[in-house]
């Protein structure tokens, strides 16, 4: 290989060349480098830069979409807990199949020690629901209007829900003073299980019968 000297540069000839030469050669000079560097390096950088803002944008929208989900999660989360406490509160109010004949007496006892005298007091039959039964019954009774508002006061008071329903009173033909008084005094009670299958199924049974 030849060793580059600078006695073999031609200097002479460089220092000939005119000056619209020189700035030609040197405005050539830049172009190229310029060029250079605008595709080898700028454009290259810029590409990249361009597609990290692209990528930083996206995942800003991901991470709105994740913070408004975990918001909206833990919203959730929180009305199903109070959700489950209203259930379990209501649960402990309904009574189970063994409870209703004592409750029962419970409300019939109410009348008589508020005064009242028991013309009717005839249970119904049972009305299902989903997870629950309500006991419809039919009362008629006698007394002051102070001795019904005593009644209606002391079943409210009972540990279990009963609803007072169809409320109707008239004056007795024997004394003004006194109501004959007649209404529907729903409670409930808790499903067993077995009901809520039986429930389940008979459901299902009904679907299949309208689909055919």
């Amino acid at each position: 290989m030849r060793k580059l000297s600078l006695s073999s540069i031609p200097f002479e000839k460089i220092g000939r060349i005119g000056r619209l030469q020189r700035l030609l050669i040197c405005a050539g000079t830049f172009l190229v480098l310029t060029g250079a560097f605008v595709f080898l390096i700028y454009l290259p950088k810029t590409k990249a830069i361009q597609e990290l803002k692209s990528n930083h944008e996206l995942l800003e929208i991901k991470l709105v979409k994740v913070r408004a989900a975990a918001k909206n999660l833990r919203r959730f989360q929180r009305q199903c807990k109070e959700a489950e406490a209203k259930f379990e509160l209501a649960l402990s109010l309904l009574p189970d199949k063994k409870e209703i004949p004592g409750l029962l007496e419970a409300i019939s006892k109410s009348g008589k020690d508020s005064g009242l005298e028991f013309l009717l007091f005839q249970p119904g039959k049972e009305v299902l629901k989903d997870f629950y039964a309500e006991i419809p019954v039919t009362i008629q009774v006698c007394g002051g209007y102070h001795n019904l508002a005593m009644f209606f006061g002391r079943v409210a008071t009972l540990s279990r829900i009963v609803n007072i329903s169809s409320l109707s009173m008239k004056a007795t033909k024997q004394s003004g003073e006194r109501l004959r008084a007649s209404c529907v005094a729903t409670t409930y009670r808790f499903l067993e299980a077995s009901e809520i299958k039986a429930i389940a199924e008979a459901k299902k049974k009904k679907k299949k019968k309208r689909k055919k």
